[in-house]
């Protein structure tokens, strides 16, 4: 499917992944809608690309405001074509199963799980419906939808088992939700970052980036966002790509810690 003059939304458009999402398809001539929590940062992205990207504040774990976001969408572009999943949380402390002062606090791993996982199943449920109504095209396609999982997801490290278990679910249920909307004609596939210098990067310590870049193969330095955004192009203009996971990595293959 070609991205002129279709309409995606972007979850966690206002920065890193999802900003670069936003940039490269608006680029190609596709029309944007940010559906972040980050109002300052996302209307400044609106003042510098309108009309052609709009922003609605939204929790991607609310059934009423992520549709909000949709049919502003239709309302606004005539339709809602493909769907990126790049919103995530910051702040949440990678913590053993167990320490020293007692068990993983449930609550964090819920959170975690909660935001990583149902939020992006929400989005993908929600856009599917309003997708399944539109004509499709010469190729019987009616729309595509892009995950974000991460490589801990297969190699997580310790402290991360609510981060590795959320990214684990994502990847997993990617087949089985192109094998659900085959018939209407979506794909669904998942892309799995290894090192970007995103805001979650950005808050780490220079030695733990420093120890990450060390399980990459080559090259061996974080990538710019806009990669992940190249991938997420071509998979939307590859209709042979479905149900994958598509490592986006430097061939990279993390240790415990």
């Amino acid at each position: 499917m070609k991205l002129a003059g279709k309409t995606v939304i972007v979850t966690g458009g206002a920065s890193g992944l999802g900003e670069a999402t936003v940039r490269r398809f608006v680029k190609h001539g596709a029309k944007a809608v940010i559906l972040d929590l980050n109002e300052e940062r996302a209307n400044k992205i609106v003042d510098e690309l309108d009309p052609n990207v709009l922003f609605t504040k939204a929790d991607i774990e609310s059934e009423e405001q992520v549709q909000a976001a949709i049919d502003l969408a239709i309302d606004t572009y005539g339709g809602l074509h493909f769907l990126v999943n790049c919103a995530g949380i910051l702040g949440i402390e990678a913590r053993r199963t167990v320490n020293r002062s007692g068990p993983h606090p449930l609550e964090d791993f819920k959170l975690t799980v909660n935001s990583y996982l149902v939020g992006t199943f929400n989005c993908i449920r929600l856009a599917a419906w309003a997708m399944s109504h539109n004509e499709p095209d010469e190729d019987g396609e009616r729309g595509v939808i892009i995950n974000t999982s991460s490589v801990s997801a297969f190699e997580g490290q310790i402290g991360q088992a609510g981060y590795a278990a959320a990214k684990a679910g994502v990847s997993g249920m990617t087949l089985v939700i192109a094998r659900d909307l085959a018939g209407i004609g979506i794909r669904c596939n998942t892309i799995v970052p290894g090192l970007f210098m995103t805001p979650r990067a950005e808050q780490e310590p220079q030695a733990i980036i420093d120890q990450l870049v060390g399980h990459m193969s080559f090259p061996k330095h974080p990538a710019h966002p806009d990669k992940y955004a190249h991938m997420a192009q071509a998979i939307v203009e590859n209709t042979a790509m479905n149900g994958e996971n598509v490592r986006l990595d430097s061939a990279m293959r993390m240790g415990p810690k």
